[in-house]
């Protein structure tokens, strides 16, 4: 892709609300960073079972900034287990699993890992790998697609 076609991607702010809609997700606020090569989302309880000879990790999320009340449990088939450095320099094996990711409009399947991000400012990490040729980020700006305020019970 050159200079000339990035032009005419959309861009996005440094952070966007976006969802998630194979786990249940309905809108998380999300940190793009270009930084991370992987996407990784704020999960606990995982729990890796087989059926049918395959993988699949049982987890529990919490959607929304600082609110551990709300929680959605989801399921996925497993990829591969990956080692990761953590942006404390901490390495880990992380279960990754392909689930889709709609931003401003657009959907499209992403590898995400799972780890528990209770300590991290943001639940959710968009990695530039899953960025790459769909969006440009404006380092500058947020929530392209809008704000969002939690003033219903749902997710």
């Amino acid at each position: 892709m050159s200079y000339q076609d990035t032009e005419q991607l959309p861009s996005i702010g440094w952070r966007e609300w976006l969802a998630l809609p194979d786990l249940g997700i309905s809108f998380i606020k999300a940190k793009i960073d270009t930084g991370a090569r992987s996407s990784s989302l704020h999960a606990f309880d995982i729990e890796t079972v087989k059926r049918s000879g395959q993988k699949f990790v049982r987890f529990k999320i919490h959607p929304r900034q600082r609110d551990d009340t709300h929680i959605v449990e989801a399921e996925a088939e497993v990829l591969e287990f990956r080692t990761v450095r953590s942006s404390n320099g901490e390495v880990s094996q992380r279960p990754v699993i392909i689930t889709h990711v709609e931003v401003l409009g657009n959907k499209w399947p992403i590898e995400l890992t799972l780890a528990n991000r209770d300590a991290m400012g943001f639940r959710m990490l968009l990695g530039r790998e899953a960025t790459r040729q769909r969006f440009l980020v404006d380092a500058g700006r947020s929530y392209y697609g809008g704000r969002r305020r939690h003033k219903t019970g749902k997710s």
